[in-house]
């Protein structure tokens, strides 16, 4: 069994050893909150206190392992150890601005020294170094006094430079410049080093740190779930395979973090479409032991570098249908469109991550059924969500087992067409009811612009940007024919006058319009606007004042022939509409008639 060495020590103690960072650890964090609360608590701690009689303040564990004698391989508590660092950095050079004839000759020693190595020889060593790539140098540049403005600027260089930053000024804030802001300072950092207190773990191996770094927290101590994760990996890991899973998890990171995705969340998702079943909906709490429940399941203990390959290309793919692509980059039509229905909708994710080696077309053709879902459920489903989860993840276990087009065909004749026909006479009844209020008004958008894009489409064919739903949304407006602040004379010619706010809102009374027709015919009754949608090149708006044919047979007359031609604008008018568009939308989102 490994030695594992518990000491508690002074930060005076502590910084008469050397310590590394390993390239495998996550990157200085702390940003000025943490930072503030760190030094604040001990300082308050230090001037409530009799100056002949200080008491110790202790600030939890670190967790190490031997690299040499008075050498040690950080593996907990880096944050903690980095900014007490910077505190020692920040107290010398404070003390050197007010005045440089008064240095602390021991603080030097506390931040840098002479280390013999196991071959005699001496050599000069900082008492925290990071190794990973990210810091650039950083906390060494700022031991040694140097320029910082030439380092490149990464989230850590930036968060150590920040937190120097915060403790310089709490330093000039507290200890002001007077005839006793040395001797107050002195004191101040006297109590630091002998009175501020922690433990200090200490194991044999790197693999033995990480697993009681895990159980540690998983006993209930604050916790990173993705740094954590990542030790389950080096726990096992071969160390010449260190640096393979090192950088393949850091583009994971970097990937998620500059689409502004949390990886908890990736992970989730990740999870159930690769692993969960029906009715194992797991929360993102649940993230982490999870994992540690299901090593069979992932491997990241026998197959690190494999599981962290698939995490990585699960990572790449989940950012790009987020965006709206394909996995080689190309536009995903119906992707665009789930962003434009709802950018926080995420279930989709599941059935995508879980089919995305399908081929292309047949991809393609999944997300056109999952738009189609999602804009179902949003209509028909919000009364039970616990089964439409229930039902993504039951199939997202079936989807991930089908690698040809034919299994899918079938997956959709026995599992997506039935769930429509189950909701086809829902759909309709809500569609019917549908007004301004039923949804954001950026999603009514999103339903004209369906209902608008299909008809052209089946008119002309998707050239010339018609295919892409974005076109119809940022550039066109929403037009209430019968006006939302109606005139006198339009009340009075309305033939419900009493519910003409109620008509105004419903759908069939809303249709997509160019902004310069629209600032033109403004507020007019129907007479005038009617000239106005005869002059729209959208076929959805101009059939609402003109007949349009071109001859028989044709595409833009077969386009056209459910939709009606309107001589006044009444109620009858307005419900008339909403049926047609009722009608249209079950072609628009592949519903069955009922």
């Amino acid at each position: 069994m490994a030695t594992i060495e518990s000491q508690d020590m002074t930060l005076e103690k502590l910084f008469d050893e050397f310590y590394v960072i390993p390239d495998y650890q996550r990157e200085y964090v702390w940003e000025e909150k943490e930072v503030n609360e760190f030094i604040q608590d001990i300082y308050e701690e230090f001037s409530e206190q009799n100056q002949y009689s200080y008491s110790e303040y202790f600030i939890g564990s670190i967790i190490v392992c031997g690299r040499g004698e008075n050498f040690y391989e950080v593996i907990d508590g880096q944050q903690r150890m980095t900014t007490a660092y910077l505190v020692l950095c920040a107290i010398r050079d404070y003390l050197l601005n007010i005045n440089p004839d008064e240095p602390i000759e021991s603080l030097k020693n506390k931040i840098a020294a002479l280390y013999t190595d196991d071959q005699g020889n001496d050599q000069f060593r900082h008492r925290v170094e990071l190794q990973y790539e990210e810091s650039r140098g950083i906390l060494e540049n700022i031991a040694m006094q140097t320029d910082l403005d030439r380092i490149p600027q990464t989230r850590s260089v930036k968060h150590i430079q920040n937190a120097y930053a915060e403790i310089r000024k709490f330093l000039a804030y507290k200890f002001e410049v007077d005839e006793f802001v040395i001797s107050n300072l002195k004191k101040f950092y006297a109590y630091f080093l002998k009175n501020v207190k922690l433990i200090r773990v200490k194991t044999a191996s790197v693999s033995h740190a990480l697993k009681i770094y895990s159980t540690l927290n998983h006993r209930g101590l604050p916790l990173d779930d993705m740094d954590l994760l990542k030790n389950l990996m080096f726990a096992k890991a071969k160390q010449k395979d260190y640096e393979k899973i090192k950088f393949k998890w850091k583009k994971m990171i970097d990937l998620l973090y500059h689409s502004q995705e949390k990886p908890m969340r990736f992970l989730r998702y990740f999870i159930l479409a690769r692993h969960a079943e029906d009715g194992n909906y797991i929360a993102e709490k649940e993230v982490y032991n999870w994992f540690l429940k299901n090593e069979s399941l992932c491997g990241y203990e026998t197959e690190p570098i494999l599981f962290v390959n698939n995490l990585l290309e699960s990572a790449e793919a989940y950012v790009a249908f987020l965006q709206g692509n394909n996995l080689d980059g190309s536009v995903n039509r119906y992707l665009v469109n789930i962003r434009s229905l709802s950018v926080n909708v995420r279930q989709h994710l599941i059935l995508l991550l879980a089919a995305y080696k399908l081929p292309q077309d047949t991809f393609i053709d999944l997300s056109k059924q999952v738009e189609n879902l999602l804009f179902l459920a949003m209509l028909t489903s919000d009364r039970n969500q616990k089964a439409f989860d229930g039902m993504i993840l039951k199939w997202a276990s079936e989807l991930r087992q089908i690698t040809e087009t034919e299994q899918f065909n079938n997956f959709i004749l026995e599992q997506i067409i039935p769930n429509k026909e189950r909701v086809a006479q829902r759909f309709a009844k809500a569609f019917r009811k549908l007004n301004q209020s039923s949804f954001q008004p950026y999603q009514i958008k999103y339903i004209l612009a369906k209902l608008t894009q299909y008809i052209d489409e089946t008119a002309w064919g998707s050239g010339g940007g018609i295919d892409d739903l974005r076109n119809y949304i940022f550039k066109l407006e929403v037009e209430q024919i019968l006006p939302e602040n109606p005139s006198q004379e339009v009340i009075l010619a309305f033939d419900k006058p009493g519910e003409i706010e109620n008509y105004s809102k419903r759908l069939g009374n809303l249709t997509l319009l160019e902004s310069s027709i629209k600032s033109v015919i403004a507020e007019g009754n129907f007479t005038d606007k009617k000239l106005g949608y005869t002059k729209s090149k959208f076929l959805l708006t101009r059939t609402i004042a003109e007949t349009i044919t071109v001859g028989e047979n044709t595409s833009i007359d077969l386009a056209v022939k459910d939709l009606k031609t309107f001589v006044k604008w009444d109620s009858k008018s307005i419900e008339t509409r909403q049926e047609i568009l009722t009608q249209l939308a079950k072609k628009v989102w592949d519903v069955p008639n009922s």
